[in-house]
């Protein structure tokens, strides 16, 4: 028996918008939108940071920062892995809005992480790869990243300019 999949017109609407994401700013833009819609919950100011992290690491915020650091080893390899944008759009959509709950003073994980699932379910609909990813893990959508082991934290670290550009004052 084939389960149905329904897809409102506001989140098939969404989807479009995931599935059209250009940089880091615009995916930030539209996980702060949906927070808020979904929790009534918002707060500016934040920075991201991508560094080689071990691979069971996708990202984390550092607790009493504005601060976002995100795993480049995980996601070059989930870029690669990746058959579409729209998928690598997903995984980038459903960390930033795990790790932007954190920034939101939330500190239980498996809150978090029940809260990024019902995110992406409310806006993003059941079968899309967000809310799989959400629900499980992103290794559920790409297996490959079980078989890729990462130990280390790497020394550098690259700090994403013009992130969270809807917060910075127009005078820098």
């Amino acid at each position: 028996m084939r389960k149905i999949i329904v897809v409102t017109e506001r989140q098939a609407a969404f989807q479009a918008k995931v599935a059209g994401i250009k940089n880091f700013d615009e995916a930030f833009e539209m996980v702060k939108s949906a927070v808020f819609d979904k929790f009534k919950m918002h707060r500016a100011g934040l920075s991201l940071i991508l560094q080689v992290m071990p691979t069971n690491l996708g990202a984390y915020h550092i607790l009493g920062s504005n601060v976002i650091v995100m795993n480049s080893y995980v996601l070059a390899a989930i870029r690669k892995l990746s058959g579409s944008e729209g998928e690598y759009n997903a995984y980038l959509f459903m960390v930033l809005a795990h790790e932007y709950l954190h920034s939101l003073g939330i500190t239980d994980e498996n809150r978090v992480r029940q809260m990024t699932f019902e995110l992406c379910k409310d806006a993003l609909g059941d079968d899309h790869s967000s809310t799989r990813m959400a629900k499980e893990d992103p290794s559920s959508l790409f297996p490959q990243l079980r078989t890729m082991v990462q130990t280390q934290f790497g020394r550098e670290f690259h700090v994403v300019k013009d992130f969270d550009k809807s917060s910075q004052s127009y005078i820098q």
